[in-house]
Parts: C-alpha cells; sequence; structure tokens
C-alpha cells in the first residue's frame, strides 16, 4: 500500500518512476481526507505529542507535521497493481528484506500498511506455526487481502482492518511489526507508534521500519517520501522503542530494528 519507487533501467521506466514519486491518483481520496483532518489543527508549534500544523512545504504532503517533518500523504487502493509490479524484488531487494527479519517458525507478524499483502504471504510460509496479521486501513486492501489469501490457501495470514491511530493487533503478542515504506505517510504516527509498542512483545519484540535513505540524494525519490536514520530514531524514541540496529543491505532503504525495552 505504501511504497515509493526505485530507478527503472529503462526509458519508459523512468517515466514511471516520476509518476510514481509525485504519487498516482491512487492516493489522492485517502490523502484528501488526511489533508482535511490536519487542517483541522490549530496548533503552529509542536507541542508535547510534537505535532504542529502550518501549510505543506512540500506538496506531496498534508498540512501535519510530526517532530518537524511533514507527513506524505497516503497511497490508495487503486495501487493495488503497483504493489504487485514484477520488477519489485529487483529494485527493493524484497527477498534479502525477507532474510533479514530472521523470522522463526512460531512468529507472529504485523505487516503494517499491507496493501495486497506483497509482504504478508511471503512471510506466511516462513512462519508455518505462527500468523502474520495483515493490516491496513482501507477496506479495499482488506478485501484484497481476503481474495488472496484464499487464492494463495495460505489460512495463517490474518487480514485486519485497523485505523489512522490504532492497528488492532493483540497487546504483548506480536514478535515482529514490519511496516516498509508506509511510516512517513501515517497522519498519527505518534498514535500509531504507541500502539505498536504495547503490541510487541516486551523485551524480545522487535519493529522493523524500513524507509528510503534521505541521507543519500542519489536515491532517486522525493524527499518526502525518505527518512533519516536520526529522524526515525527520534520519533520511535518519543514512543518509548529503541534503536538497536541499522542494517543497509537493502539497495536504497534503511533497515532499522527498534526493540521494546523490558
Amino acid at each position: 500500500m505504501k511504497n515509493a519507487v526505485v530507478l527503472w533501467a529503462s526509458l519508459s521506466a523512468v517515466a514511471g518512476l516520476a509518476a510514481a514519486c509525485t504519487q498516482l491518483p491512487m492516493e489522492s481520496n485517502v490523502a484528501s481526507r488526511a489533508g482535511l483532518r490536519a487542517a483541522t489543527i490549530t496548533s503552529r508549534v509542536p507541542d508535547e505529542s510534537g505535532y504542529e500544523s502550518r501549510p505543506p512545504r512540500d506538496p506531496h504532503g498534508i498540512a501535519r507535521y510530526y517532530h518537524g517533518r511533514q507527513i506524505a500523504h497516503v497511497m490508495g487502493h487503486e495501487g493495488a497493481d503497483w504493489l504487485e509490479r514484477d520488477e519489485r524484488n529487483q529494485e527493493e531487494g524484497t527477498d534479502a528484506l525477507l532474510r533479514e527479519l530472521r523470522l522463526k517458525p512460531t512468529d507472529t507478524v504485523a505487516d503494517i500498511g499491507a496493501g495486497t499483502g506483497f509482504f504478508s504471504f511471503r512471510m506466511a510460509p516462513l512462519v508455518p506455526q505462527g500468523r502474520v496479521l495483515a493490516v491496513d486501513i482501507q477496506p479495499e486492501m482488506i478485501a484484497e487481502l481476503n481474495q488472496r489469501k484464499l487464492k494463495n490457501q495460505l489460512p495463517n495470514v490474518e487480514p485486519v482492518l485497523g485505523t489512522t491511530t490504532d492497528p488492532h493487533l493483540p497487546a504483548s503478542q506480536v514478535d515482529v511489526v514490519l511496516i516498509v515504506d508506509a511510516y512517513h505517510e501515517f497522519d498519527h504516527p505518534r498514535e500509531m507508534g504507541q500502539a505498536i509498542r504495547q503490541a510487541l512483545r516486551p523485551g524480545t519484540g522487535r519493529l522493523a521500519l524500513v524507509e528510503y535513505r534521505a541521507e543519500d540524494v542519489n536515491v532517486p525519490i522525493k524527499p518526502i517520501h525518505k527518512m533519516t536514520v536520526a529522524q526515525a530514531r527520534k520519533e520511535m524514541a518519543a514512543v518509548g522503542l529503541e534503536l538497536v540496529e541499522v542494517r543497509e543491505t537493502l539497495p536504497q532503504q534503511h533497515l532499522l530494528l527498534f526493540r521494546r525495552p523490558l
């Protein structure tokens, strides 16, 4: 549901990149609702929550900021086919990411911003005695997940309809939360971060946050769709999550691992 794109190898692919980086019409309905919500906020300076409201610095974001970072528009369900494109593994190193998660067969995994379930259905065979909670806020994506669940015959994938403030996960029972190129689009990152912290197993539960590297100007993604390690660390610390490792094995994205302390 959530990813920007990496550089294509042909002129036609470059055109596709430009469209995706500016956000396709697939995001417009959800994004406009997020913008309306943000416009109702009156604070123009950060309060203790870290939020502030001011005119959008980037037109591809909303009028809401969190710890100084402008929140990006949300990609809508109309982008389902793009999420399943054949080139995705090569562009994003998705197989490498799955290996880096080091999942155990009994793990409970939450894929937040699951979209079509690109990662959910690839993680399910890796946790045969566990389960994958495929969370999305759009009913259309939940319908798509249920259809793909039947088609793929993977009963340990459980679609979950979340909200912009609550992924509806079980408390202290999740071993791994995976968020791929979606966190920067959360219009309530503080509330979502707090809910994720409560869902992780104390001491062992991990948040795997994947975002394009803002530190690298050569990553051909609009700045609003990137994050620095420092920014991610600041935002996760604000909800009580500790950075334990940064892995830079993916082509253009950070893989940041956080944990819930005991």
